[in-house]
């Protein structure tokens, strides 16, 4: 079984509106609403592949029970840890082939509710071969959070997927625990790097090899509608995807995720793990619903998608 946390889950809306207007009202076409958060996104994915799965995190309030009432009408596994705070909105309006997105800040976790969740993460660990960790942390828990999860998962030799950005990422590049995959974009690489990374593969290969990751196995590197940049212990991977039809980007990072921690459980190989992961990136961006894939199209886009190793940096 594969654990799925989501630290700070959200409802997710989706407003698709034909055409756009700033300060005027807009008719919305049709509006979704769905379990939200990228880890809620992942689980999702997991789910229509088939591997067992359990969602947790934080929630409270009527809209976390929205979650937890969503995720039983698809026979999804559960197990959140309850705050006295409420589950937040975040908003994505769809308009002229753009996105914008508004997005609630969500609750303020109290000190003993962010050691109860550590307590409650750990007893979960014993059910699971492997963990995703996907998204920002909430108000009120510190940076150093997922650095103490990993920690905790790093004891029970569970391998971990770690997708977050900013502070978080940083406290756990610095920090004893070391995840088993993380999956940064270049903006996020040049954050971490205080240097501007692009998609030239001379510098990705370059920025991957920086001793601040040392200790990290995987490192996949998203390039957006240009495929993706990895380097797997010592060798560099160039994945190249097809130009597609974009319908709702929204969660491909997350379906991304979720290839690969899938992968991982079911010990593929390298070319496998990167050619599943990117391929369950572009299905969900043809699908209006967020964390959504169509498995029927898999083997079309798998086999389009190309995979390039490159040589380990001297």
């Amino acid at each position: 079984m594969i654990l799925s946390i989501t630290m700070n889950p959200s409802v997710d809306i989706a407003y698709q509106i034909k055409d756009f207007h700033l300060d005027s009202v807009n008719r919305v076409e049709e509006t979704y609403k769905t379990p939200g958060g990228k880890g809620l996104n992942v689980t999702r994915v997991l789910s229509q592949l088939n591997e067992a799965v359990v969602a947790s995190g934080l929630i409270g309030g009527k809209l976390g029970e929205f979650i937890e009432n969503e995720l039983d009408k698809t026979d999804i596994k559960h197990s959140f840890y309850k705050i006295t705070g409420d589950t937040r909105n975040c908003i994505a309006i769809l308009h002229d082939g753009h996105q914008t997105e508004v997005l609630e800040q969500g609750p303020v976790i109290t000190e003993a509710e962010a050691e109860g969740f550590l307590n409650h993460f750990e007893q979960l660990l014993t059910q699971v071969k492997a963990v995703a960790i996907s998204g920002s942390l909430p108000k009120g828990i510190a940076s150093t959070y997922y650095s103490q999860m990993i920690g905790i998962c790093n004891r029970h030799n569970k391998p971990v997927v770690l997708d977050c950005s900013g502070e978080a990422m940083l406290e756990v590049l610095r920090g004893s625990g070391k995840p088993t995959v993380i999956k940064p974009n270049t903006e996020e690489l040049s954050q971490i790097l205080n240097k501007e990374i692009t998609d030239d593969v001379d510098s990705l290969k370059a920025a991957l090899s920086q001793d601040i990751f040392t200790g990290i196995e995987w490192i996949v590197v998203s390039l957006g509608s240009k495929g993706a940049f990895a380097k797997h212990q010592n060798t560099f991977y160039q994945v190249t995807i097809p130009k597609i039809s974009v319908v709702n980007p929204v969660g491909s990072g997350d379906s991304t995720v979720a290839g690969i921690v899938s992968a991982l459980v079911n010990d593929e190989a390298d070319d496998s793990l990167l050619k599943k992961a990117n391929t369950l990136g572009m299905l969900n961006a043809q699908e209006k619903l967020t964390g959504h894939v169509n498995l029927d199209n898999f083997e079309k886009w798998i086999g389009y998608t190309k995979l390039d190793r490159k040589n380990k940096l001297v």
